[in-house]
């Protein structure tokens, strides 16, 4: 399972690195051949189209969404964990909690 997660991972990693790399890869003008009629494949007439753009942006903004929603969600779990552990926490007459009740139980065994 392990090699199975490492590699799914290396497949990705490599996989965005060549879509970074054929974003900026630099447009080479032929300045000899201004007369060649130049055909142009499906892929790379997306890849000069705004599309990748427009995508890239989309990602960005959802995957910032998504993050914001995830630190909500964090910050509510730890909210609601300290206010169940402040419950859990035995509280004597004046509010003061009870962090000395070891004490008392040693003090009335040094006594006897």
């Amino acid at each position: 399972m392990f090699s199975f997660i490492l590699n799914l991972t290396l497949m990705l990693s490599l996989g965005t690195l060549l879509f970074m790399v054929v974003r900026v890869l630099p447009r080479i003008d032929e300045g000899g051949k201004e007369n060649v009629i130049e055909k142009r494949s499906a892929i790379e007439r997306w890849l000069v189209s705004e599309i990748p753009e427009k995508a890239d942006i989309f990602l960005s903004n959802l995957l910032a969404k998504w993050l914001r929603k995830i630190r909500v969600f964090i910050l509510k779990m730890d909210n609601l964990l300290g206010d169940h552990l402040k419950r859990l926490k035995p509280k004597n007459g004046k509010g003061e909690s009870l962090s000395n009740g070891f004490k008392e139980i040693i003090e009335g065994d040094k006594e006897l």
